[in-house]
């Protein structure tokens, strides 16, 4: 972590990133998505849906209407959805169109990921550094512009601006020495006792000084489906305890890699004028995760399997799961950027930088 002489992060509305009204209702991206938003905008539950709600079979689980819809499922569970009434959440209805799309979802990933190879050698894998690595943080340090930036932020935004709190739902649902080290690197993920610090709210102070809207889902319309899908998948461990060693699996994915890339999107940022400001978020994981990635494969993953060794192929299935979606986001980053178009579903607006 920084220590004491680093400047903190004020919150938003508090001299900080400003952000705008609040998140706005997304638009449909087919009739999956419309369905869901039909039905939750009817009214209270059981409201009528004003259509029929989908039933599968769902042939495009990688899509975007199919990733919007789990989206927007998920959502109720967390920050909810503009106008919409909170008891959705729980709805039946809901829940069965929900457990469709999940399903398919999920089969896709298996698909993706088979086979899965042994644990210790996925662990392996995340431990080492290519020396000829080609991602969008190398991408962005050796010849990415401003405008490039802008997008990664976006959409990384659907993740950063609520960091870590897909990953808390595996907390009840693993004991004893795993989940007390989980909790800690959570702790450190919301600020260490300094609300100030917490991660989502230095990605704000980042977007804002790179001229972006720090609002939470503000530019949910712009972000497609491989970014969606990267978010969607760790709500979808999360959510079900028969999935936990995945969760698990995800999360150690996450933390065991970030630390490089941290430092290389750190750079590459202050190259393109990011700044104390829109330099923080990263360099703040440098260190962090650094740590982090000691805690989760010795006092998590260790401590887990000590307890439950049945999870070790759950976890490595995690593990390549994070990384299929990963590497798909990835490429789909390069594609466009290498071709010369957005990488957003549509070009980003002008927008003034957002005021302190």
């Amino acid at each position: 972590m920084m220590d004491g002489r680093e400047q903190r992060a004020p919150a938003p509305g508090r001299g900080g990133p400003v952000p705008s009204a609040g998140p706005r209702r997304p638009a449909p991206r087919g009739p999956l998505s419309a369905a869901v938003l039909d039905l939750v905008t009817a009214g209270p539950p059981p409201g009528p849906a004003r259509g029929p709600v989908p039933g599968g079979p769902f042939p495009d689980p990688w899509g975007e209407d199919h990733q919007l819809a789990l989206h927007l499922c998920y959502e109720l569970h967390d920050r909810g959805l503009p106008g919409v009434h909170p008891g959705w959440e729980w709805d039946p209805v809901l829940l069965t169109l929900r457990r469709g799309l999940e399903d398919a979802f999920l089969a896709a990933v298996r698909a993706g990921t088979e086979p899965v190879p042994p644990l210790p050698e996925l662990l392996e894998r995340l431990l080492t550094e290519p020396s000829d690595g080609s991602g969008p943080s190398h991408f962005l340090l050796a010849e990415g512009e401003r405008r490039h930036a802008q997008e990664y932020l976006v959409h990384r935004s659907v993740y950063h601006l609520k960091e870590a709190d897909p990953q808390l739902w595996v907390l009840p649902r693993i004991h004893g020495p795993a989940q007390a080290v989980l909790m800690a690197v959570a702790y450190d993920e919301y600020g260490a006792g300094r609300p100030d610090r917490a991660h989502c709210l230095l990605y704000a102070r980042m977007m804002a000084a790179f001229g972006l809207d720090p609002g939470y889902g503000h530019y949910r319309d712009l972000v497609p489906a491989p970014m969606l899908a990267v978010v969607n998948l760790m709500t979808l461990f999360g959510l079900h305890r028969a999935l936990r060693g995945a969760a698990v699996g995800q999360f150690a994915a996450i933390e065991i890699t970030s630390s490089p890339g941290s430092a290389r999107l750190a750079r590459a940022l202050e190259r393109l004028g990011g700044g104390a400001d829109g330099t923080l978020f990263y360099r703040e994981h440098v260190e962090a995760d650094a740590v982090h990635e000691q805690l989760v494969r010795r006092g998590v993953i260790e401590e887990l399997l000590a307890a439950e060794p049945e999870l070790a192929p759950d976890i490595a299935f995690g593990i390549a799961a994070a990384t299929l979606v990963g590497d798909r986001f990835a490429e789909h980053l390069l594609t466009s950027w290498r071709a010369g178009r957005t990488s957003l579903r549509a070009p980003l607006a002008p927008l003034a930088h957002v005021a302190g």
